[in-house]
């Protein structure tokens, strides 16, 4: 019983110290949690930046064209009261430049309308992208959680098959020690109705009844010889009986501790899985940046080169047009 008592306060001392390992992981992990969503706020808040840049870009590029275009049909106007004043043939030479104009206008206007629904286009793939990496960090935090509770679940079910056997062991001995107590009482029955027959045979024939009284002695002291005898093997073997029970519990205390050690194993092997994916993250996310802000780059590139190429066909025009 006192072993009983020391191995449940073992079981409730590792029980505390378990519960206070899981508070402790998840503190830790609610703070990892609390660290990653600033670190998509933060990101959040860069590509919104990114997005009103991008939209004051596209509103002054749209200013300057209007601004060009008022300037071009001032231009134009001018032009076209000294064509009138020349020549009708001029003027239909500048029916035919101004149309050019507007197909030029209208096709960069196109290309601004397809380079903007490029941007959208780029930024829902973004969008995507992050959606799908935050849906993947989950599935991992929730694959380790499920993890973790296999593992406690198993880790219980081994405590209470262990206790199951014991108590299992227990009732056994109980039984065997009721049968032994029975076929003790039912031998006792026996015996006395042996005696009694014996005495009404001693009454029945009293010249025989010193011989069978003291064959009947002999037998009795016999039987009681064998009946210690049977029960000094009993105790031997319920003696035996315990030593394996506690050679059984010994064992499967061991085998706890063993899995305990293997579970602090898996979880030491998962937190370092983890430090390596935030490293991972990091990366990835340094990467990310480093595409984006070469792909700002190229976009400001693009629109230099469009607004060069503009002015360039604009004074290829005004050249045609002044020829």
């Amino acid at each position: 019983e006192r072993d009983a008592e020391e191995y449940k306060k073992q079981l409730a001392l590792e029980r505390r110290e378990s519960l206070a390992l899981r508070n402790a992981e998840g503190v830790r992990i609610r703070y990892l949690e609390a660290q990653m969503k600033a670190n998509d706020f933060h990101n959040e808040h860069e590509s919104y930046e990114l997005k009103w840049a991008g939209e004051r870009d596209a509103d002054e590029y749209k200013k300057q064209l209007a601004r060009e275009r008022r300037e071009s049909f001032e231009l134009r106007n001018a032009e076209g009261r000294h064509a009138r004043d020349v020549e009708a043939t001029m003027k239909a030479n500048e029916w035919q430049k101004e149309h050019e104009s507007y197909e030029l206008k209208w096709a960069g206007e196109r290309d601004a309308e397809e380079y903007k629904k490029q941007l959208a286009r780029e930024r829902r793939e973004s969008l995507n992208l992050r959606n799908a990496e935050g849906r993947r960090i989950r599935d991992n935090e929730h694959e380790m959680k499920r993890n973790d509770m296999n593992k406690e679940h198993e880790s219980y079910e081994l405590k209470w098959a262990g206790e199951r056997d014991a108590e299992e062991y227990k009732k056994q001995l109980a039984l065997e020690r009721r049968e032994s107590l029975a076929l003790r009482n039912a031998e006792g029955v026996r015996i006395r109705y042996l005696e009694a027959q014996m005495k009404a045979n001693d009454f029945h024939n009293e010249h025989e009844s010193y011989e069978l009284k003291w064959a009947g002695e002999r037998d009795a002291d016999e039987y009681k010889k064998q009946l210690a005898r049977e029960r000094r093997e009993s105790f031997e073997l319920r003696n035996a009986e315990g030593r394996h029970a506690r050679d059984v519990e010994a064992t499967m205390k061991a085998n706890e501790w063993q899995k305990e050690h293997e579970s602090y194993e898996l979880k030491w092997a998962g937190e370092r899985d983890a430090e390596e994916y935030k490293k991972q993250l990091a990366r990835e996310r340094r990467e990310s940046l480093n595409l984006r802000n070469a792909e700002g780059r190229r976009i400001r590139d693009n629109e230099h080169e469009m607004k060069r190429n503009d002015m360039n066909k604009e004074h290829e025009s005004y050249e045609l047009k002044w020829a």
